[in-house]
């Protein structure tokens, strides 16, 4: 029978076993189709999609649904990559208090506190990422010019040709999610806790759970 674990030792498992989670996490968004063939990919906003339906048979617009769906999934998988650092941080800030309570928290704890803490500043990193990253394959200028040609259109409801405020907030929604599936997935699965201090520590929550 495993000892009881000191407060300490919660405070450290937890925090290792958020670091691997969250390094796993935007390590699997960050690869090509990490969001783009993923649950968390990035769907259009009804702005674009309407703008995509109507401008479907104006030249150069024809395939606009599947080359904005692809950039904007690209500029989420190329800013992912600064998403570590900042939640790493984040963890490293955690005291030793809301370690305990996230141990014997819900499956999704650990991620709703980080959700809390991280959310701005990873919002104020994200946002010019993922602005450089649109631009830098060409979704901002694509989604600017379909706006305007859209606008121009007699009697339409103009469109927001801005699309980084949308793609940002998409991004972060999936990096939680995914931060949220390792969670639950070292909270549910034995073989996930990779270490002696992991397995102390979780058998606590596991036999809290009973």
């Amino acid at each position: 029978v495993l000892s009881e674990p000191t407060i300490e030792e919660i405070g450290k498992a937890l925090k290792q076993a958020l670091s691997n989670g969250v390094t796993k996490g935007s390590n699997a968004l960050s690869q090509k189709d990490g969001y783009f063939k993923s649950a968390y990919k990035i769907l259009l906003p009804d702005d674009a999609r309407k703008v995509a339906d109507k401008l479907r048979a104006v030249p150069g617009f024809n395939n606009l649904e599947n080359e904005l769906l692809e950039k904007m999934n690209r500029g989420a998988e190329d800013a992912a990559k600064e998403a570590g650092p900042i939640f790493l941080n984040a963890i490293k800030q955690m005291t030793i208090q809301d370690a305990a309570n996230i141990l014997m928290g819900a499956d999704n704890a650990a991620t709703n506190y980080l959700n809390k803490t991280t959310y701005q500043p990873l919002y104020e990193k994200f946002n010019p990422k993922i602005v450089a990253s649109l631009e830098k394959i060409g979704a901002n200028s694509l989604w600017k010019k379909a706006a305007d040609a859209y606008n121009a259109i007699p009697l339409v409801t103009k469109v927001n040709n801005d699309l980084d405020d949308y793609v940002t907030k998409k991004a972060l929604d999936g990096l939680f999610g995914k931060i949220a599936e390792e969670e639950k997935n070292i909270r549910r699965n034995k073989i996930a806790r990779t270490s002696d201090l992991l397995k102390k520590v979780f058998a606590k929550q596991d036999a809290n759970r009973k």
